[in-house]
């Protein structure tokens, strides 16, 4: 196993890898909207969206991997009534391959986040 960094997405908040690759496999924790810097960003669903995606494709890129090898996603979601624009930012980054999914509402995310996002991709 291998554990992946990147100062391209925040460094994680707690005792945890941004990614660790086992086998073929890359196993992403879940990302919050926060910029690389560390930043919270406070904005709307569709723009934490945006930030938490910018995120995953940043680590996938550290482990050789893309958006387009990724299998399996799960989204949390502090209000399911987000689910229509959150899915409106994730079809601009999973345009043409649409990997397996779960949504499920939460009641609370780290940082008092509105989404956070995990995927498995392959290598």
């Amino acid at each position: 196993m291998k554990p992946i960094q990147t100062s391209l997405a925040p460094e994680a908040i707690g005792p945890y890898s941004q990614a660790i690759v086992a086998g073929n496999l890359i196993f992403c924790s879940g990302q919050i909207a926060l910029t690389p810097a560390g930043k919270f960003l406070e904005k709307t669903v569709a723009e934490q969206t945006k930030q938490v995606l910018e995120n995953l494709q940043n680590v996938l890129k550290a482990a050789n991997s893309d958006f387009s090898k990724v299998v399996k996603t799960t989204i949390y979601l502090k209000s399911i009534e987000d689910f229509a624009a959150v899915n409106e930012v994730y079809a601009e980054f999973f345009s043409e391959w649409k990997p397996a999914r779960a949504t499920v509402e939460v009641s609370n995310l780290p940082k008092n986040a509105l989404v956070e996002i995990e995927a498995i991709a392959i290598l």
